[in-house]
């Protein structure tokens, strides 16, 4: 007996991900495709509608051999229907696609859907750093910040599958404007988009103490990688992991977690995860310390596409 083979797909602002699971959560063939070639013109759904069909060929199984469908999507995810009814990105023709509804009525499979956040952390809870824990907080640090919470082994969805949402939390009542309409909110100060923002600024008002290729296409590990020699960059990074550690604290105090995981790139970097823990244990209090771990990632960008397939199994 052949072990099941389930499909997971991740769908994300500028590409999806197709990756064949087993009931294991190894990942047996992957692909991705782009999702945003002219600018959402082709809406995704029907994008990623035809690029299933080539993926599963390409793989050489049937569709009647694949146990189950997972999609874990960007935007506001109504899981019970499995249809994206929000977006704080603003894609094009993405808001009202029917997702579980289109994929079961072509290809006659289970489908399940679920957030992307959600769906990362539970990836990394059935395989990844969240192991055998029953209650975490996972923070994703990218473009935005996005976030999925478990607890007590369940993803806490809320009433419409729109729980965890943690990037819009407010940290500064008196902030900047966000996408959400909102002020102050945590993915202003705390993603990656926002760090590279203030570098930029930083850079253009301090030219001559960076290198003169600095500034062409500034990213995280441009910056990390210049911080040891740079004492301005040093404190723009600190006022950035100090906004993280802000909405952190709150979580913990919410929630009490036995873990809190960060993914996104910037994860990987060890001195990273060592200063946030330090700032957040500095300010939490003593009680939910007790057995409290800050742990990067482990799925990367694989933790999607297998949390879905584990979402799909535990509902079964």
């Amino acid at each position: 007996m052949m072990n099941k083979v389930y499909l997971g797909i991740d769908i994300g602002g500028t590409a999806a991900k197709f990756g064949l699971v087993d009931e294991n959560g190894n990942i047996l063939h992957k692909d991705e495709f782009s999702v945003s070639f002219d600018g959402y013109e082709t809406p995704i759904l029907k994008t990623v509608l035809e690029k299933t069909e080539y993926f599963v060929a390409s793989s050489g199984l049937a569709f009647t051999e694949i146990s189950g469908i997972g999609v874990s999507a960007t935007g506001q995810i109504d899981s019970e229907k499995g249809e994206v009814i929000g977006s704080a990105g603003h894609i094009k023709n993405w808001v009202g696609s029917k997702i579980k509804e289109s994929f079961e009525k072509k290809y006659s499979v289970k489908t399940i859907v679920i957030n992307d956040a959600n769906s990362a952390a539970l990836g990394e809870k059935w395989i990844g750093a969240g192991r055998g824990y029953k209650n975490i907080v996972a923070i994703t640090i990218g473009t935005g910040v996005g976030g999925g919470i478990i607890v007590d082994d369940k993803i806490l969805l809320g009433k419409r599958g729109l729980a965890g949402e943690i990037g819009h939390i407010v940290i500064h009542g008196s902030g900047e404007g966000c996408s959400c309409g909102n002020v102050g909110c945590l993915e202003r100060y705390a993603s990656t988009t926002a760090l590279v923002r203030s570098v930029s600024k930083l850079q253009k008002e301090n030219p001559t103490a960076f290198p003169k290729d600095f500034e062409e296409n500034i990213n995280g590990r441009k910056i990390f990688d210049a911080l040891p020699a740079n004492s301005l960059l040093r404190q723009v990074v600190d006022n950035w992991v100090d906004d993280i550690s802000l909405g952190i604290i709150s979580l913990v105090h919410i929630f009490n977690p036995e873990q809190v995981i960060i993914g996104g790139g910037v994860s990987g970097r060890k001195e990273f995860i060592e200063v946030l823990s330090k700032k957040v244990h500095e300010k939490v209090m003593p009680r939910f310390l007790e057995g409290l771990e800050i742990v990067p990632a482990k799925l990367g960008n694989d933790a999607g596409l297998v949390g879905a397939i584990y979402y799909l199994i535990e509902n079964k």
